[in-house]
């Protein structure tokens, strides 16, 4: 492999590294956290009469194909007359990371996982978020199990929250899983080796489905986005890869929204404060209203979640190949999530695009500190003790987390700006189709269609707004900046 080559991932990385210390995010675990590391000597084992021995259910995880910190298990149970009894297991990061731990304050300050293109910079170290406290093939882990109890139509008839030692019975990944599912591919030898998994996987899909289609009777928005993901064969970068949903991936999702939503209503019960997940309502609904008027639809003047789905849905029918595109603009359009705190007897916004008015963040504690916090709060609440966090610093933390996961997209959105504009260096020149994806004074950004890559529009931007289709021109790259610069062709 030739020098040239060679230095690819590495500038990409020198590049992740930078931008972390610039957005002050920590790239490097320092000595301390090692410290503390070095002293747990394994995983957490069942120590209370009250947590329950789930070990022998049919338990497996699904996540992407190289994923190594598994912090989630599902399994599910048909009950007669059509329900469906669910079981999502969190790992239980707090059982090995103690608040105010080393561990734990180099995760609060960063309070995410930052996925770049050259390098993974993750929240816990990989001794505990890949081992100790993720929920591996064959490894007995302490959880926090979250039950559901769904009736025929998919509505929640009952739910609790409770600890429990789990075994995790098949690893599978959501490529060759949703294959499977979907026809396309053979049982997977993961599950054919275990007695009853096969349909237990099936009923998790159904579920899944019944799940999906409660919620967009209730507005929940149904989006399809291109995730382009830069390819490396050693380290050479080859190629940018489209990443789209697929059955798998719907089955955890519309289980962890499910899951979210119970954890929340949970702590409110309990008295417990919570840190909710939301998404406004959007701001910049009248360019929505002219999107789809564009498109022949008329939306209501003021923001409705139900009349948007049914327009996102007559759009995927009638254009599926041109639906990405509408899907990115409306996301740009509704606005970013964030994290606001919930007190006793209080009422928070709800999350627009889900159509939920309860939801937190509590299914991913390896990867994100909200989650980690969520956890705490729930452990307390269920052992009935006091409220682990004062309120001013619950406030405090979610304002921090808010923070810091806009400052990790950047990074990683900075990462795949740099992969792609090494990839276009050599088409200086070409035109390209593009979507505008962003419209403010501080300027214009659109997304080529094929490679999908964004850049800037320097030239030719007056009048252009997010959703319109162009025909650009690729004028500069910078890597290190990670700038792609187009002016209208």
């Amino acid at each position: 492999m030739n020098n040239d080559n060679m230095r690819n991932r590495s500038r990409l990385q020198r590049i992740a590294h930078r931008a972390m210390l610039e957005r002050d995010m920590i790239p490097d675990f320092p000595p301390e956290v090692f410290a503390e590391l070095d002293r747990i000597s394994g995983p957490a084992v069942k120590t209370e009469e009250t947590t329950l021995d789930l070990r022998h259910l049919l338990w497996c995880s699904m996540d992407n194909d190289d994923s190594r910190d598994l912090d989630q298990l599902t399994v599910a149970e048909e009950m007669g007359g059509g329900a469906i009894k669910l079981l999502v297991a969190i790992a239980d990061v707090d059982a090995v990371v103690g608040k105010s731990s080393a561990i734990d304050g180099y995760a609060r300050q960063n309070t995410t996982s930052v996925y770049t293109a050259a390098e993974i910079f993750p929240m816990l170290p990989e001794k505990l978020s890949t081992d100790l406290t993720s929920l591996n093939y064959d490894s007995e882990r302490m959880a926090v199990v979250i039950e559901m109890m769904l009736a025929g139509n998919g509505s929640l008839q009952s739910s609790d929250v409770y600890r429990a030692l789990v075994c995790n019975r098949a690893k599978l990944a959501y490529n060759s899983t949703a294959a499977w599912l979907d026809g396309e591919g053979p049982v997977l030898q993961a599950v054919s080796t275990v007695s009853g998994l096969e349909e237990n996987i099936r009923l998790q899909d159904r579920a899944a489905q019944k799940l999906k289609a409660l919620r967009f009777q209730q507005g929940a928005l149904d989006f399809e986005t291109i995730q382009a993901r830069p390819v490396f064969e050693g380290d050479e970068l080859k190629d940018l890869e489209s990443e789209r949903s697929n059955k798998a991936k719907d089955i955890i999702e519309d289980f962890m929204i499910a899951a979210n939503g119970v954890t929340a209503r949970y702590l409110a019960a309990k008295n417990f404060p919570s840190i909710r997940r939301i998404v406004r309502i959007p701001k910049r609904w009248n360019r929505i209203v002219e999107l789809a008027a564009e498109r022949g639809a008329n939306l209501p003047a003021e923001p409705n979640s139900k009349a948007l789905e049914q327009f996102l849905l007559a759009e995927k029918a009638a254009d599926p190949l041109r639906f990405p595109d509408l899907s990115l603009s409306i996301i740009k359009l509704l606005g970013k999530g964030e994290y606001v705190v919930e007190l006793p007897g209080q009422n928070t916004s709800g999350h627009f695009g889900l159509a939920v008015k309860d939801y937190t963040h509590s299914t991913a504690p390896n990867r994100r500190f909200p989650d980690l916090i969520t956890q705490r709060l729930l452990k307390s609440a269920i052992a009935g003790r006091s409220i682990p966090y004062q309120n001013d610093e619950l406030q405090a933390l979610a304002r921090h987390c808010t923070e810091k996961e806009d400052d990790a997209k950047k990074v990683e959105r900075l990462v795949e700006k740099a992969a792609a504009a090494m990839l276009l260096e050599s088409r200086i020149g070409e035109q390209f189709d593009a979507i505008v994806t962003g419209a403010a004074d501080k300027g214009t950004w659109v997304r080529l269609l094929n490679p999908p890559v964004e850049g800037r529009l320097v030239s030719g931007s007056e009048g252009q707004d997010v959703g319109n289709r162009l025909r650009v021109q690729l004028v500069r790259t910078d890597i290190e900046r990670g700038y792609i610069d187009f002016k209208r062709a």
